[in-house]
């Protein structure tokens, strides 16, 4: 399954398409570029962000000037887009050079930021926040659009859901040469993505449904079967171009093993949903296939972390539907980590813990922790569940016993806590 944009092949267009930019876009890059490095070198943060700010600050037009010529496959929705944009990055780079938002910094600064840090590739997968997908793609034209999900998050600063899949889906229609490869099983990615000219359907499953009860179209209740679900109103499960069957990625003509090295049903789904999104580029499933098969952390997530008589394995969390798809992973013979913040980046409210099914944890001893500590231990006593809470999280694993431990930790926790135990003389990472 191969889908090229008419009329251009590979790279053809992409050194002219960055050829075109003129000076003061040019002069714009490299004070982005500047701003990042002095970022990185007083250790205040990766620089992608404020790289990117700056560049833009100084040319609204840059990321549409340094996404042409390009073949760009964006990939949004609300979970799972840092790890499915690794895994089509690695499928896309055994066709070429790719520019990539590989930290997660996924608004339109982070797009500009990657870019400029790869003028000469010809193909860039950037990832989106779900909030920002018109926009960006708007600006960049993109061969392909993975859409994953659609569930509520962060709502202290998000609007309703359904708003949210109503703009993406005005945002797609508006788009009649570029490949929508959507996730089949959520009913909100399928209103959204109807009205797109050209889709791809994968059935790459949903693990939570919490959003999805009624009709996105017309609130009615939607009826699930088993091989799908729809309503009365017309709106129901396509049917997929590609699907998930004994461990393999199939299509009416491709029988291919999925045997990926990420934990989790979860990430079986993601990496379906980017091994539609390659071939939708132009990459031979059977090599895309392969360099799927290579990824094995993504941004710290998944990672192994020695830290003196303790190996933690880090997983990040930061709704009910990452949750959900969390839950498979987790060891019930290891004890539990649980860190939760409650920052801008996080989402100021922490509701959502009330639809995290913890009365299904198993986990011989759980300690929560975090700036929302308090917080995560009273819904915690709620589950039913025996656990410590300690605030600090490295206080946290003098709590826990030595061998291996199981750390899940929404977004700012998770890097705040990477950071520290980097800090550590003692602390080693393997894959």
């Amino acid at each position: 399954m191969v889908v090229r944009t008419p009329g251009v092949g590979p790279g053809e267009t992409s050194a002219a398409g960055r050829r075109r930019l003129g000076w003061w876009t040019r002069a714009a890059v490299r004070a982005g570029l500047a701003t990042a490095g002095l970022s990185r070198r007083l250790g205040l943060g990766a620089g992608s962000i404020i790289g990117g700010r700056v560049t833009l600050a100084l040319d609204a037009h840059a990321l549409r000037r340094l996404a042409a010529g390009r073949h760009v496959v964006l990939v949004s929705g609300t979970n799972g887009k840092t790890t499915t944009s690794h895994l089509v990055a690695a499928a896309v780079r055994t066709a070429g050079s790719v520019a990539h938002n590989a930290g997660g910094s996924n608004m339109a600064d982070g797009a500009v930021a990657a870019l400029a840090e790869a003028p000469d590739a010809e193909y860039a997968v950037i990832e989106v926040d779900e909030l920002h997908l018109a926009a960006v793609a708007e600006a960049v034209d993109p061969t392909v659009v993975v859409l994953l999900n659609l569930t509520r998050d962060q709502l202290d600063r998000a609007t309703e859901v359904g708003a949210i899949a109503s703009a993406v889906g005005r945002a797609l229609a508006r788009r009649p040469d570029t490949v929508v490869v959507a996730n089949a099983d959520d009913p909100m990615v399928v209103s959204a993505a109807r009205p797109a000219p050209r889709s791809v359907w994968v059935a790459a499953g949903s693990s939570w449904l919490g959003d999805a009860s009624s009709c996105p179209r017309c609130g009615r209740a939607l009826v699930f079967t088993e091989p799908g679900w729809e309503c009365a109103c017309g709106l129901a499960r396509p049917t997929p171009d590609w699907w998930l069957e004994d461990g393999k990625a199939c299509t009416a003509d491709v029988v291919l093993p999925l045997d990926i090295r990420l934990p989790g049903q979860v990430n079986r789904s993601n990496a379906a949903m980017a091994l539609a999104a390659a071939c939708a580029v132009g990459v031979p499933a059977e090599r895309a296939v392969s360099a799927l098969r290579e990824v094995d952390v993504v941004a710290g997530r998944y990672a192994v972390v020695r830290c003196g008589s303790q190996s933690l394995r880090m997983l990040l969390a930061k709704n009910p539907a990452g949750w959900a798809g969390t839950l498979s992973m987790l060891d019930e013979a290891r004890p539990l980590l649980v860190i939760i913040n409650a920052r801008e980046a996080d989402g100021r409210d922490t509701s959502w813990l009330w639809d995290v099914p913890f009365e299904q944890l198993a986990s011989p001893h759980v300690v929560a922790s975090g700036e929302r500590a308090a917080d995560l231990g009273v819904r915690l006593s709620y589950a039913g569940l025996e656990h410590q809470t300690v605030a600090d999280p490295l206080a946290a694993l003098a709590a826990l016993p030595s061998g291996e431990i199981d750390v899940v930790a929404n977004y700012t926790a998770f890097h705040h806590f990477r950071r520290r135990l980097g800090r550590k003389s003692n602390t080693g990472v393997t894959g």
